[in-house]
C-alpha cells in the first residue's frame, strides 16, 4: 500500500504515508487555501445570506495559477474567433458566468483543501512514524478534487501545458532548482491516479 490508495471493504480508499509525505502534501493544501482566498462573506459572519447572494468576479484573475483553476468558460486558447465580434460575445459570455458561478467554485476548492488537512490532522494525532489514512467514500472524492487542483497549480508555476511534457521532467538534473517541485508535481499525479483507480472499482 506505500505510496498508492487501495480500496477499503465497504466503499473508500486508504494509503499508507510516512511523516515527510504527511507534511509535505498538509502545506502544500494549506497554500492552496491560501491563493484561493477567503469567501465572499469573511467579513460578515453574521449574516447568513450573504455568501448566498454575493455575486463573484466578472474578469479572470491576474495570477496565471488561479486562472488554471478558475478558467474561462467560453474561451478555448487553441480556437481563434472567426470575428472580433465573436470574440467580445465570447468575452461577455465568460464574464457572465464566471460573475455566478466562481464563488461557488472557489468554496468547493476551499472545503476539499480543508478536507485534506483535516485527515491529515487527525492522522498526525494518532501517532509517529506515518499511518495509514483511511477515507470514505465522501472523503476520497473531496481529496481527488484537492489532489487535482494542487496539480493544476504547481504545473502552472512549472509552466507545463501538456502533459506529454512531463516524460522531460522525470530527466531534469538534480541541481535543477524546479526539480522539488517537479518532484511533488509527479508524485502527487501518482497518487492522483492509484485513488482515481480504486474509486472506479466501486463503480
Amino acid at each position: 500500500m506505500p505510496g498508492t490508495f487501495e480500496p477499503l471493504p465497504g466503499g473508500g480508499a486508504a494509503v499508507a504515508l510516512d511523516d515527510v509525505e504527511i507534511s509535505i502534501i498538509r502545506s502544500l493544501a494549506v497554500q492552496l487555501l491560501e491563493l484561493i482566498g477567503p469567501g465572499p462573506a469573511e467579513d460578515a459572519p453574521d449574516d447568513p445570506l450573504a455568501d448566498l447572494f454575493a455575486e463573484g468576479p466578472s474578469e479572470p484573475p491576474a495570477d496565471p495559477v488561479l486562472r488554471r483553476l478558475f478558467p474561462d468558460a467560453y474561451s478555448d486558447p487553441e480556437e481563434v474567433p472567426a470575428s472580433p465580434q465573436e470574440a467580445e460575445e465570447r468575452r461577455a459570455y465568460s464574464a457572465e458566468f464566471r460573475r455566478f458561478t466562481e464563488n461557488d467554485l472557489r468554496a468547493g476548492k476551499r472545503d476539499n483543501a480543508l478536507a485534506v488537512i483535516r485527515s491529515l490532522d487527525e492522522l498526525a494525532s494518532a501517532g509517529e512514524g506515518g499511518a495509514v489514512l483511511k477515507l470514505s467514500a465522501e472523503e476520497s472524492q473531496r481529496w481527488l478534487g484537492a489532489l487535482n487542483d494542487l496539480r493544476l497549480a504547481i504545473g502552472s508555476r512549472l509552466e507545463i501545458t501538456d502533459e506529454d511534457e512531463t516524460d522531460l521532467l522525470y530527466r531534469l538534473p538534480d541541481e535543477d532548482p524546479r526539480k522539488p517541485m517537479v518532484m511533488a508535481y509527479l508524485w502527487l499525479g501518482g497518487l492522483q491516479e492509484t485513488l482515481v483507480s480504486t474509486l472506479m472499482r466501486d463503480l
